[in-house]
């Protein structure tokens, strides 16, 4: 049986917001707006792509625990610019660690091996947003 938790992905969205906060941006509504629109997609789109389904406490559990390289990219942005090359190449690691790690829990839990590479590009895509929100 797969358990979910629902304190740590809440704990990684505030800890988000806290250090954008700490380069001067205040984003919370956004980052829990896209958080939701985020996991209510995943989720719909998780249960079209598979046979079991996934609950959305699992959904929102994954992609909330896998904010954890946002949240280190957050943390170096509170201490340096990322407006410029290095900047651009580290979201780029950030975003793809993150968007690698969820479809990897996503693919073993619904047992989807073969479609990881389409459950990945859409949690790029959040998890891309994030990365905006803390560039810029």
């Amino acid at each position: 049986a797969v358990v979910s938790t629902q304190s740590g992905h809440y704990g990684r969205g505030l800890g988000f917001g806290s250090l954008l906060l700490l380069s001067g941006k205040i984003h919370f509504g956004a980052i829990y707006g896209v958080a939701l629109i985020g996991a209510a997609s995943m989720y719909t789109l998780l249960n079209l792509m598979s046979v079991n389904g996934v609950s959305a406490s699992i959904t929102v559990s994954v992609l909330g625990y896998c904010m954890l390289p946002m949240c280190a990219l957050a943390a170096i942005s509170a201490l340096l610019s990322l407006k410029g090359l290095f900047g651009v190449i580290l979201s780029i690691l950030t975003v793809s660690w993150a968007a690698f790690a969820s479809s990897k829990l996503f693919v073993s839990v619904l047992a989807m091996y073969d479609q990881q590479p389409l459950v990945a590009y859409p949690c790029a895509l959040m998890y891309g947003i994030f990365a905006v929100l803390t560039v810029f």
